[in-house]
């Protein structure tokens, strides 16, 4: 893919998520959670420590919540395109957010590899978002439905039990989902 390839993917997907935001809405996929890509922070959690007095903390503080705002618009267009089944677009939006060491986006990468038929990729980027939280539920459920596909049903149950460790229980969606995967009711 060329830059310019390249750019006008993320502007595509970027015009296509303006145009479909409410379906990622409707989803009912939240804003990448604090803990899971750096600098964002959750309304009404405490600041920490409050800047300094002086113009380059308050140029630091704006650049930085620029850069929030810009993540989290950038993960909701990228979501939109996997609701939309663009796979490809969406994993060049995910990509472009230059965050793939975050659970949430890398488990992404995975997901839309898999759609897109690349299970080497797919398992890659997996394995790099359970290294970044070995807790990441729902890339477990994914990775278990990698599994499915490949037909290792040990393996996928395995990755079941892990979910229910994780939910306490199996009444979490993640642990329904794959072991619906698992017994050939859901697919996805």
């Amino acid at each position: 893919m060329t830059y310019r390839d390249g750019i006008g993917v993320i502007a595509a997907a970027s015009l296509f998520a303006l145009s479909t935001s409410s379906l990622a809405f409707a989803a009912g996929e939240p804003d990448p959670p604090s803990s899971r890509y750096p600098g964002f922070q959750q309304p009404g959690q405490p600041k920490g420590n409050p800047p300094t007095q002086g113009t380059t903390d308050s140029k630091k503080k704006k650049k930085q919540q620029k850069s929030d705002q810009e993540f989290r618009d950038g993960y909701r267009a990228a979501y939109a395109l996997v609701q939309a089944g663009e796979y490809k677009a969406a994993f060049a939006a995910f990509k472009a957010l230059d965050a793939d060491d975050t659970p949430d986006v890398a488990n992404y990468l995975g997901y839309t590899s898999r759609k897109l038929g690349d299970y080497d990729a797919s398992k890659y980027w997996y394995e790099r978002a359970l290294a970044s939280d070995p807790n990441h539920v729902r890339t477990w459920q994914y990775y278990g439905m990698w599994q499915v596909e490949q037909g290792n049903m040990l393996k996928a149950q395995d990755f079941l039990e892990r979910i229910r460790l994780i939910c306490g229980g199996t009444q979490c969606k993640e642990y329904q989902d794959l072991k619906g995967g698992i017994e050939g009711n859901v697919a996805y």
